[in-house]
């Protein structure tokens, strides 16, 4: 082999393969390159846990900044014991995407549209306090991320799995006027981890959530309002974008036996989308367990 052909050879291996696998480490596992559900600052109750099984459907439309996002989902909540312990899962089972070409290019994907499906959640919630037997309910919530979703190349799913442990503090005030019934406040604590894998390492990214709600209620309505986020450690570049803060209001009419809601949701920080939000939480008697029978 002649001594060109070596210094070649060199050149290959140890300046542009170093150079790949550095351009491969750019995917930022963040809500700042990723779609509107692949890494969401989690949403957090009234702090309180239902009587009965809960059905919900939602339907949401993100918009702004260049993602279009048009998807579905579902949650359900059963109670293993009425107001004190209950199982919850939920799911996006289908989104449909389009991007512009500058998202394209910026998230490294590999088309502007297309569809996908979110990943699946797992979650416990024990209630360790309720308002009856003190003065505030106190909710103890486990909850796992799993890889499930699909389209990790076009970014809109995390190819990685994840978790959090988080604690939901509720406390009402009743009132008598013409405008309000009671008002609740709410805040939220937990800790946030997920995996971030790259060519060259594999570590956990993982944050502080943190969040305040206010409802107000009058009668069968109420009106919330939301500000929640989390804090990652990771600092791989000034927008790496996974300290993602959210403000939220959401108004709730309440039937019989379901409620119907309109949300909107504004991102303030590293998560760059709008969302209007419409869904419906139907109760379902029926399928509530009664373990103490």
């Amino acid at each position: 082999m002649s001594k060109n052909n070596i210094l070649f050879i060199f050149f290959i291996t140890f300046f542009l393969k170093p150079s790949a696998l550095q351009s491969q480490t750019l995917i930022h596992h963040t809500t700042n390159y990723f779609g509107p559900n692949a890494n969401p600052v989690p949403d957090f109750t009234d702090a309180t846990i239902p009587k009965s099984t809960e059905f919900s459907v939602y339907g949401d439309y993100y918009y702004g900044y260049g993602d279009q996002t048009i998807n579905s989902l579902l949650k359900l909540e059963i109670p293993l014991l009425p107001e004190k312990i209950s199982v919850k899962l939920w799911a996006v089972p289908i989104e449909h995407y389009s991007v512009t070409d500058a998202i394209k290019n910026r998230r490294m994907m590999q088309k502007n549209s297309g569809t996908a499906t979110g990943d699946l959640f797992l979650q416990t919630r024990i209630a360790l306090f309720s308002e009856k037997n003190s003065n505030i309910s106190v909710i103890l919530n486990t909850t796992l991320k799993t890889s499930s979703g699909s389209d990790f190349k076009n970014r809109r799913t995390f190819n990685t799995a994840g978790y959090y442990f988080d604690t939901e503090i509720g406390k009402s005030f009743a009132i008598s006027n013409h405008f309000l019934n009671e008002i609740r406040l709410v805040g939220n604590i937990g800790f946030y981890s997920w995996d971030v894998l790259t060519p060259n390492n594999n570590v956990q990214d993982d944050a502080l959530m943190y969040g305040l709600k206010m409802i107000l209620k009058k009668k069968n309505i109420s009106w919330e309002n939301t500000i929640s986020g989390y804090n990652g450690w990771i600092k791989r570049a000034p927008d790496y974008g996974d300290k993602p803060i959210i403000l939220g209001t959401k108004l709730n009419l309440k039937g019989k036996q379901n409620t119907y809601f309109l949300q909107y949701q504004y991102g303030i920080r590293y998560f760059p989308f709008n969302q209007i939000r419409i869904g419906a939480v139907f109760s379902l008697p029926t399928l509530t367990p009664h373990f103490l029978k």
